[in-house]
């Protein structure tokens, strides 16, 4: 792995009927090809904000953010946003819904019948192969982010964001989601960065966590690796002490550590 996203000195300033507003202030991070990051922090915290900017949905007030040595200037296809709305159009079957955006990054240059197999690779891949010509109302909420998730992924983008994916989901669908992402960043060796409240989930999937201090002003406030063997398994980890200290050090950071950092400021 080798330093693929790098974000210096990144600030974020809003406009306001109030006045300005600073949201996020001396971001440095740097993220390495392959690698799965999770940014957690309280509501507020810039999370979403942090990932907009490399999204390129916003433009930093200050600061560079770099991916592959290429300044991130607006969206692009090499940067694919999975949110926790699905977002899919009620019109268009499951593989209607991919293929848009299949066609869209690859049309200009590939034949019908490679775009048609993009499209069924994609679902095929997050377990839809059985779906793809249903509507989005004959499917359960958790099909339905598996679809957004296959849409992300059609793309091939270099790298892959996520605003809480899962965070709408029951606890036994969020769980299989979880098991499933695991199991295609370990085929597709993508590059995750993706937003959670959710400490169980952050210590499951991550190779890094970035906790987020509170705002306004924003900034990591602590970053911590998590070097937990590959592949995971959720009811192994349950007895794991390694889990439990991983956990506990997040836990630490979001309700002692940051009281002390409130404090202190």
């Amino acid at each position: 792995m080798h330093n693929y996203l790098q974000i210096e000195n990144a600030k974020m300033v809003f406009d306001t009927k109030q006045g300005r507003f600073t949201a996020l202030t001396d971001i440095n991070l740097t993220v390495k090809q392959g690698e799965f990051i999770t940014l957690i922090g309280h509501s507020g915290c810039g999370k979403s904000t942090l990932m907009n900017l490399v999204a390129g949905l916003n433009e930093a007030t200050d600061g560079v953010l770099l991916l592959a040595e290429k300044e991130i200037r607006g969206p692009g296809p090499e940067r694919a946003v999975v949110f926790q709305n699905h977002s899919l159009l009620p019109w268009l079957t499951c593989f209607g819904n991919v293929h848009l955006a299949v066609e869209r990054v690859f049309g200009g240059h590939e034949s019908k019948a490679r775009l048609k197999e993009r499209t069924q690779a994609a679902l095929e891949l997050v377990g839809l192969g059985h779906a793809m010509h249903k509507h989005p109302n004959e499917i359960s909420g958790g099909m339905k982010q598996r679809v957004g998730i296959a849409r992300a992924l059609a793309m091939e983008p270099k790298v892959l964001l996520m605003d809480e994916p899962f965070g709408a989901l029951d606890a036994l669908t969020r769980a299989g989601l979880q098991d499933e992402l695991m199991r295609i960043v370990r085929e597709t060796g993508a590059t995750v960065i993706m937003v959670t409240h959710d400490v169980d989930e952050a210590v499951l999937l991550s190779d890094r966590i970035v906790m987020m201090t509170n705002g306004p002003s924003a900034t990591i406030g602590e970053i911590l690796e998590v070097t937990l063997p590959r592949p995971r398994d959720r009811l192994l980890l349950a007895d794991n002490p390694d889990y439990h200290h991983l956990r506990g050090q997040v836990m630490a950071f979001l309700y002692q550590k940051q009281r002390r950092l409130e404090k202190a400021a």
